[in-house]
This record gives structure tokens, C-alpha cells and sequence, in this order.
């Protein structure tokens, strides 16, 4: 199975529908969402092609095949138009004999881990800026944004396929970050 990894859309159409495009050309079966789907925020710009209502449309029609998580500039009124649960803060998703927690990253992150067990992985967002790292025996994995990146990194998300973690840049379609995790479980 091939899942897409993405957070921090803030309500751009422009990025979303590249975002979608990559899933499909990547032939993609699930979409993993770490939050921040349709609202820009109070301290963000608004992004290139601001048009929630879009996202939501978008978003909507491929709703069998995402998984979403809610970020902190999700509000409940979001969930009255999107047709996939955002319900929660966090999800638990199985990769071999490890289990990756998914959350957005304002509660969450490497300087405030989840209570998961050394060997395990935390996804998140929120940052903006892509990152591997590991911290207190978790690996941790940000996708950067989809629409907001910030520290002069790539628009980008992940594909996550046969344990390995690829970082993309939406804009490029160039892959510039690999993390093999089933290969650093064996040399852990």
C-alpha cells in the first residue's frame, strides 16, 4: 500500500489540486492528513489560491480514501462541509512491526513526545518545514506543507511505501529525502 503523507494545506485550492494531482500520478491509495485543511490561520498569510470552500470540494470527492487528523487551526464548523471524520487529534497507523502515531504537532512533536515506545514513529505537521530526527527513541517525520512552507523549504508532502519515507516537492515532482524505516529498525 502507498500512502500519501500532507499536512498544513490552509485553505489554498492552488496547492491542494497539486497535492491531488501527485496522489493520482502517484498511485496513491490512501491520504494522510496532519491537519490544517481549510482555514489560513490568524498568524499565516493568506496562501495562493485561498478558497476553503474549494479544498472541501476537493477533498470530498476522494473522502474513501483519506485519514484525516485535526490540527489547531481546525474548527468544528470545518467538519459540517468536509465528508471524512476529523474528529480526532491523533491516529495510530501500523508499518511493519512499528506503529507511526499521527498527529499535528502543536500538542505533540519532538520536544514533547506522545507516550509511544522507543523503536515507534510520530508524524506531524504544524512546523511548516520538513524534518527527520530522532528523539528520545522516536523517529520523527514532518512532511512540511502542502501550501505554507516555511525556512525556504519545498512546497512538499511524503509517499510512504514498503517502510520507505520519500519527501517530495509538490512543485518540482522531485523526490529530495528518503528515510528507510524498516532498514534503521534493524540497526536499532
Amino acid at each position: 500500500m502507498k500512502i500519501m503523507i500532507a499536512s498544513d494545506i490552509h485553505g489554498s485550492a492552488y496547492y491542494c489540486e497539486l497535492m491531488l494531482r501527485t496522489f493520482e500520478s502517484e498511485n496513491a491509495d490512501r491520504l494522510l492528513l496532519l491537519g490544517d485543511i481549510l482555514y489560513h490561520g490568524p498568524r499565516n498569510d493568506l496562501p495562493e489560491g485561498y478558497d476553503p470552500k474549494k479544498v472541501a470540494d476537493l477533498l470530498n470527492n476522494i473522502s474513501e480514501k483519506i485519514i484525516c487528523v485535526r490540527g489547531n487551526c481546525d474548527a468544528d464548523v470545518d467538519l459540517m462541509v468536509l465528508s471524512f471524520p476529523m474528529t480526532t487529534e491523533c491516529a495510530v497507523v501500523p508499518i511493519g512491526e512499528k506503529m507511526m502515531y499521527a498527529t499535528h504537532g502543536h500538542v505533540y512533536n519532538p520536544d514533547s513526545l506522545p507516550p509511544v515506545p522507543k523503536g515507534d514513529m510520530l508524524l506531524y505537521g504544524h512546523t511548516h518545514v520538513p524534518e527527520l530526527r530522532e528523539s528520545g527513541g522516536v523517529m520523527c517525520i514532518n512532511p512540511g506543507s502542502v501550501s505554507l512552507p516555511k525556512c525556504s523549504s519545498a512546497h512538499s508532502c511524503i509517499l510512504l511505501k514498503d517502510g520507505i519515507f520519500g519527501w517530495k516537492d509538490l512543485e518540482t515532482g522531485d523526490y529530495y529525502r528518503y528515510y528507510d524505516s524498516l532498514a534503521d529498525e534493524k540497526h536499532m
